[in-house]
C-alpha cells in the first residue's frame, strides 16, 4: 500500500479572493441599420475571422428611409429655390428705394435658413444611404463568438448587440480587495495563482496589475490578473479564485487524492504500526497550490498517510 509521510513543510502563504474571468480584448457588434435579420451565419462558440459575414440584414426598411430622405432633399431644394427668388427680387426693389434694408435683410435670413435646411437634409440622406451598406455585419476582430444576442427574424435596430466577440488568448481575472490589503498586493514581484475550484485547474498568472483607485462605497480596489495564454477550457464568464502569494508559512499538508470524504466526514487512513489502517478524521483548511490539502486538525508530524483511502478501507474490513 503506498503511503506517505507527513511533516510540516514550506508553502505559500497566500490571500485568497473570488474572481471572475473576462477577456482582455472584447467587441460587442451592434446593427447599424434597422431591418428583419435574415440570416445569422454563426452561434456562440463559433470562431471567427476579421472580416468574415456575422449577419445578413433586410435593407427594405432602410431602402424606404432613403427615399423619405432623398423626398425631404427635393422639398428643401424647392424652398432654397423659391427663397433665392424672393432675395434677388427684394434686392431689386430696394436698388429702386421701393422698400427698406430691413426687408432685404428678412429675405437674407429666409434664404440662409432655407439653405441651412437644405443642408441638413442632404446629409440626413447620406447618412441613410450609407447605412444600407452595413446590411452584411462582419466581425471587427479575430476570436471566438462569446454570445448571439438577435436571431433571424427578429428586428435589428441602430445600436442594438448583435453578437459579442472575444479574443481567446487574452483572458484575466478581475478581482476587487479591500483597501486593507492593497499594501501587501503593491508590493513588487508579486505572484498569484489562479484556482478554478470546479475543475481542480490551477494556473500561474502571467502579470498582475493593481488598479490606482478604489471604489468610495465599498472601499475595494480592482486587480487584474492576467492568465496565461494557453488557458484551455477557460471562458469568460467563468468563476475563479485569486491566490496572492504574500509569504511562505509551515504548513502541515496531505496529498487531496488522499482525503476521503463521506457525507459530513473528511478524514485518511493512517497507518496504525502493526500493518493496518485507521480512520482519522480531520479538519481541513485550503487546497494548495501543489495539488495538496492543508490540514487543520487530526493528524500529526511523522505519521504515514495511505494515499489510496478506498484500499486502504478494503484492507481494514477484510482484517
Amino acid at each position: 500500500m503506498p503511503t506517505v509521510r507527513i511533516g510540516l513543510q514550506a508553502h505559500a502563504q497566500t490571500y485568497a479572493s473570488e474572481a471572475t474571468i473576462e477577456a482582455i480584448r472584447q467587441a460587442t457588434v451592434a446593427a447599424q441599420v434597422q431591418g428583419r435579420v435574415l440570416e445569422a451565419r454563426v452561434d456562440a462558440g463559433a470562431r471567427v475571422r476579421r472580416g468574415d459575414v456575422l449577419m445578413r440584414i433586410d435593407t427594405r426598411e432602410a431602402d424606404q428611409a432613403v427615399a423619405a430622405a432623398t423626398a425631404n432633399v427635393a422639398a428643401a431644394q424647392a424652398r432654397v429655390v423659391e427663397a433665392r427668388a424672393s432675395l434677388e427680387r427684394t434686392r431689386s426693389l430696394k436698388a429702386r428705394n421701393f422698400i427698406s434694408a430691413a426687408a432685404v435683410d428678412q429675405a437674407q435670413a429666409a434664404f440662409d435658413s432655407a439653405a441651412a435646411q437644405h443642408k441638413s437634409a442632404e446629409a440626413a440622406r447620406a447618412q441613410v444611404d450609407a447605412s444600407r451598406g452595413f446590411a452584411t455585419v462582419t466581425s471587427p476582430i479575430d476570436g471566438v463568438v462569446a454570445q448571439r444576442l438577435t436571431e433571424a427574424g427578429e428586428m435589428a435596430q441602430p445600436g442594438r448587440p448583435l453578437m459579442t466577440i472575444y479574443e481567446p488568448g487574452g483572458l484575466r481575472a478581475v478581482v476587487d480587495v479591500p483597501q486593507s490589503r492593497l499594501a501587501e498586493l503593491g508590493k513588487a514581484g508579486l505572484k498569484a495563482k489562479v484556482e478554478f475550484p470546479e475543475s481542480g485547474l490551477w494556473l500561474d498568472a502571467a502579470a498582475i496589475v493593481v488598479l490606482p483607485s478604489a471604489d468610495p462605497r465599498t472601499h475595494t480596489a480592482r486587480v487584474r490578473v492576467s492568465l496565461p495564454a494557453d488557458a484551455a477550457g477557460v471562458v469568460p464568464g467563468m468563476a475563479a479564485r485569486v491566490h496572492f502569494v504574500v509569504g511562505d508559512a509551515p504548513r502541515l499538508a496531505v496529498p487531496a487524492g488522499a482525503i476521503l470524504r463521506r457525507g459530513e466526514i473528511t478524514g485518511v487512513y493512517v497507518a496504525d504500526g502493526k500493518g493496518g489502517f485507521s480512520l482519522r478524521q480531520l479538519r481541513v483548511g485550503s487546497p494548495l497550490a501543489d495539488g495538496s490539502v492543508e490540514v487543520l486538525a487530526g493528524l500529526n508530524g511523522g505519521e504515514l498517510v495511505a494515499l489510496d483511502p478506498v484500499r486502504a478501507g478494503l484492507l481494514r474490513q477484510a482484517r
